[in-house]
C-alpha cells in the first residue's frame, strides 16, 4: 500500500519548469529517497506534498484521498533551510510547535524530556536557539519535526552542518521512526548514506522524474554480468564467452574484472578459472546507486 501518490504533477514558475509531469508511488512504511542534483525539483515536489505551493496540474493522494490541509497534522517536515525562532528558548519552542500540531500542553512536555534526554540535550531547554552551535539547532528543529509522531517524515538534506557522530545519530533514529512504522522521505542529492537507508528512490532530474523503483530491483536492473575475481596465478583468458575488462598483476597475485558473455553463467566462469587458477575472491560487481544516478543524469543531459 502506498501512502504517497504523485500523479502527473506539474509545476511552473515565470519561464521555469520545476516539475514536468512527475508520477511516482511511496510505499507506507518506507525510506525514500528523493534523488537528483540541485536545482532538479526536488524541493519544489515537496512544497506540493507539504501544501506550501500548488501543482499547476496533476494530483496528490494521501493514505488514498485527494490531499487536504488537514493532512499537513499528520506530515513533519524539515526543510533544507531550517526555520527556528531565533530569540526563543529551545523548551518553549518545542512545546509551541508540538501545540501547532495538535498535542496537548501535558502530552507534548512528557515527549519533549523524552527527546531531550535521549539526545542529551536536556540542559538546553532554557537557553535561546540563538545561543546554540548550528548542529544543536539541527538537533533540536529534528526533534520538533517528529514529535508529533507523524506517519509521514520529510527530511530535506538532514545531514547538513552535522558532524558524523551526529549524523549517524539522526540515522539511527531515522531508522528507529521507520521501525515504528512512519514512512520517511529523505530528500538528497548526496549518495553517501542513500544505500544504507533507503528502501525505494526515485530520481529527479531536469524536473522530471528519470528513474524509480526499489533501490534491490534498480541495482539488479543495471547489472552487467560482471565479476572481479581475485587470485593467484597466470590468468589469460582465451575464451569467446568471457571478456577482460580490466586486470592488473602484482607479484603472482592478480586481479581482473570479467564480463560474461553469450548467457555464460558464473558457474561456468568459475569453473574456467579453477582449472587455470588459484582463485582467493570471486564476487559480482554491481553498480552502486551512486554510479546508476551519475549515468542517469548523464543521459538526460544528452538528450
Amino acid at each position: 500500500m502506498s501512502i504517497l501518490k504523485i500523479d502527473s504533477v506539474t509545476k511552473s514558475y515565470a519561464n521555469h519548469t520545476a516539475l514536468d509531469n512527475v508520477s511516482f508511488e511511496i510505499p507506507q512504511g518506507c525510506i525514500f529517497g528523493l534523488l537528483g542534483p540541485n536545482g532538479a525539483g526536488k524541493t519544489s515536489l515537496i512544497r506540493i506534498i507539504t501544501q506550501i505551493t500548488g501543482a499547476d496540474s496533476g494530483a496528490v493522494y494521501f493514505k488514498g484521498e485527494r490531499l487536504r490541509p488537514d493532512h499537513i497534522k499528520d506530515m513533519g517536515y524539515l526543510p533544507e533551510e531550517r526555520g527556528l525562532y531565533k530569540k526563543m528558548k529551545v523548551g518553549e519552542q518545542l512545546l509551541y510547535l508540538a501545540q501547532l500540531k495538535g498535542l496537548s500542553k501535558s502530552e507534548a512536555t512528557a515527549r519533549i524530556k523524552a527527546w531531550v534526554d535521549r539526545f542529551e540535550i536536556r540542559e538546553w531547554l532554557g537557553k535561546n536557539i540563538e545561543d546554540l552551535s548550528k548542529g544543536m539547532q539541527q538537533k533540536v528543529q529534528f526533534i520538533a519535526t517528529v514529535l508529533h509522531e507523524p506517519s509521514l517524515i520529510i527530511l530535506d538534506e538532514p545531514f547538513s552542518g552535522f558532524d558524523p557522530i551526529n549524523a549517524n545519530l539522526i540515522k539511527d533514529e531515522i531508522l528507529s521512526l521507520r521501525e515504528k512504522g512512519a514512512t520517511i522521505i529523505f530528500s538528497t542529492h548526496r549518495m553517501e548514506s542513500v544505500e544504507e537507508l533507503c528502501d525505494n528512490i526515485a530520481l529527479i532530474n531536469r524536473s522530471r522524474k528519470v528513474l524509480d523503483g526499489s533501490v534491490k530491483e534498480i541495482r539488479d536492473a543495471y547489472k552487467t554480468d560482471t565479476y572481479q575475481v581475485i587470485g593467484k596465478g597466470h590468468l589469460m583468458v582465451t575464451s569467446p564467452d568471457l571478456e577482460v575488462l580490466e586486470q592488473h598483476d602484482n607479484h603472482g597475485i592478480f586481479r581482473a574484472n570479467i564480463k560474461l558473455l553469450n548467457n555464460t553463467s558464473p558457474n561456468d566462469l568459475l569453473r574456467y578459472l579453477i582449472q587455470r587458477v588459484e582463485v582467493h575472491s570471486f564476487v559480482e560487481l554491481v553498480p552502486s546507486i551512486n554510479e546508476i544516478f551519475i549515468r542517469k543524469v548523464k543521459e538526460t543531459h544528452h538528450v
